[in-house]
């Protein structure tokens, strides 16, 4: 039996919508501030404008402020979007709530996954190699500033 019906029920906005905007607001801050301490720590900027880059390419290192602004847009839009998806496919995967951590560790991992071998390759992003202990750092900041704080709020708004 599916769970069609709190999907359609009233109370299953009122809901949603504080689990997926606290939990993607947290991931957009943590995970925006993880990459401007690791990659770009003495021209912060330029985080905001490669993700801009996905979309606008190389032009958008000369587009200065609006880059920049487009840029933090397109990253809390892919945060919230990743704890819509969460929280639809709790709905139907009860494990994701009752196993929080574990399954948004998980969903941490396949978030990672989905942005490096699907979204960046094709975007208009340029082209980089990242050495292999930052993708690793990466890979485990996923975890813990993407999965987990989706995953756990996605459970204090269901509970």
């Amino acid at each position: 039996m599916t769970n069609t019906a709190s999907l359609e029920s009233p109370g299953h906005a009122s809901r949603a919508i504080p689990a997926i905007f606290w939990g993607g607001f947290v991931v957009g801050v943590l995970d925006l501030t993880y990459a401007i301490v690791v990659y770009s720590p003495h021209h912060p900027i330029r985080i905001p404008q490669t993700i801009a880059s996905g979309v606008l390419g190389m032009k958008s290192y000369q587009e200065g402020a609006a880059s920049t602004v487009l840029g933090v847009f397109l990253h809390f839009v892919i945060a919230w979007s990743a704890a819509t998806l969460y929280f639809i496919a709790s709905r139907e995967l009860p494990f994701m709530i009752g196993r929080a951590i574990p399954a948004g560790m998980i969903f941490g991992a396949l978030v990672y996954g989905f942005m490096h071998l699907v979204v960046l390759p094709l975007s208009a992003a340029p082209k980089s190699h990242i050495p292999l202990p930052y993708a690793a750092c990466e890979f485990v900041e996923h975890w813990f500033f993407v999965g987990l704080p989706i995953a756990l709020s996605v459970r204090k708004f269901t509970k």
